[in-house]
């Protein structure tokens, strides 16, 4: 890692609570996301009658683009983070010294569904034993979870 992230012995009040405030912006943002499905199959079914079924066949297609347009909207905004990150104090920030860019938005949460999918207790036990309770997936884009506003502090120590 980098020499200008974040430590967890020197700056523990980054990762204070990271992993449980992570879960619940998780839930948060599915919530969020449950909407914008139920959205997208109202607005599939309209479309699926007025097309004679044709607009029905765009629905896989149209709620994973949906699903991750709200991903690429929050996350790539200058918040870098989603609704539920934003309600939890957290954000995700670069480790590799470059900012977010539009690759690393898009794979974050589709590597995070994933690893979600496939083995959550793994992922998250993984998360555990980093220093800096970086999940499986956040290592493999480069990225950090933090706290926001101690984050905004411990940046403004660092440029001083």
């Amino acid at each position: 890692m980098s020499d200008h992230l974040p430590d967890p012995s020197t700056a523990p009040e980054l990762f204070e609570g990271v992993l449980l405030r992570r879960a619940f912006a998780w839930l948060i943002d599915c919530v969020i996301i449950a909407g914008i499905t139920i959205a997208a199959l109202i607005v599939g079914l309209v479309l699926g009658v007025v097309t004679l079924g044709l607009g029905l066949l765009a629905l896989p297609i149209i709620i994973p683009v949906a699903i991750l347009g709200y991903y690429a909207a929050t996350l790539g905004s200058p918040m870098r983070a989603t609704v539920g990150m934003q309600a939890m104090d957290i954000v995700l920030t670069p480790v590799r010294g470059t900012p977010l860019n539009g690759w690393a938005i898009l794979i974050h949460p589709i590597l995070f569904w994933l690893t979600v999918w496939i083995s959550w207790p793994f992922s998250i036990l993984f998360a555990l034993f980093t220093p800096r309770q970086q999940m499986l997936h956040d290592l493999v884009v480069g990225t950090l979870m933090l706290r926001r506003s101690p984050m905004q502090r411990f940046w403004r120590a660092r440029s001083a």
